[in-house]
């Protein structure tokens, strides 16, 4: 009998199971991408953290880019309407300087 193959080796650590029709490699494979993917996030979100430092340190104003690529991000229909909404609520309250 080998060490792999003695009774309690590896006391279960990275052993899975098929348990209750839950198939534990493939569960186990799947968390393994998300954790991988979570990485791969968080250093992407590193990385726009460092654009944006750079973009401000050159005189761009951080909060109205990330106004910028919400807006860009916005399907055209969603924008015009609130665009429409925000013109409407700024004469109502009497902000508009074309009035």
């Amino acid at each position: 009998m080998t060490a792999s193959q003695a009774p309690g080796a590896n006391s279960g650590v990275g052993q899975t199971h098929d348990i209750g029709g839950v198939a534990g490699d493939r569960l186990k494979a799947f968390i393994e991408r998300v954790e991988r993917l979570e990485e791969e996030k968080r250093a992407l979100a590193e990385d726009i953290k460092e654009v944006f430092a750079e973009a401000k340190g050159t005189g761009f104003d951080v909060k109205i880019m990330r106004q910028i690529i919400r807006i860009r991000k916005m399907d055209k229909d969603d924008l015009d309407e609130q665009e429409t909404l925000l013109d409407v609520y700024k004469r109502a309250l009497g902000m508009n300087p074309f009035d």
